[in-house]
């Protein structure tokens, strides 16, 4: 994964909520070019930061023991709303909300917060696809790790 937009996720209650943050900062590689002068986080990044907290609700709902590892990939973005520029130094407090799960994807509401204010939303649709590559399976673990413990060797 290229980006990974959430820095550290607060709650993980499947089946129903997940809680997360991302600290947006002018480092990011995004603001060299969006745009120079007047940085901006792109709307479509937004959209890629609530799919990546959604995707793990929604997997850690549907993880079943003898059933294959899978990934919740993003099928369909739907009532997307912008309310508020995000911009370096803002600290984006997301949540996610399960809508409905099944053995072939799910649905999740995910708000996005910016000092207490809504900034973005969205409902978001997954399909679910196996992965039995054990690389992109350690990798995917290991990001867990970090989002749910700070540490990438955590279990």
């Amino acid at each position: 994964m290229r980006y990974l937009l959430i820095d550290r996720i607060t709650a993980l209650e499947p089946p129903t909520l997940a809680r997360g943050v991302k600290c947006v900062s002018l480092s990011d590689d995004i603001f060299a070019d969006h745009f120079p002068g007047h940085p901006v986080m792109p709307g479509a990044l937004l959209v890629e930061a609530m799919a990546q907290l959604g995707g793990v609700l929604l997997e850690a709902t549907a993880r079943q023991p003898g059933r294959p590892d899978f990934h919740a990939l993003l099928t369909m973005a739907d009532r997307v709303r912008f309310r508020q520029l995000v911009r370096p130094g803002d600290k984006l407090e997301l949540e996610a909300r399960n809508l409905g799960t099944s053995e072939d994807g799910g649905r999740v509401k995910v708000e996005v917060r910016l000092d207490g204010k809504l900034a973005a939303e969205a409902e978001l649709g997954f399909a679910f696809t196996p992965v039995d590559h054990p690389r992109i399976l350690q990798r995917r673990q290991e990001i867990w790790n970090v989002w749910l413990t700070g540490r990438a060797d955590e279990p």
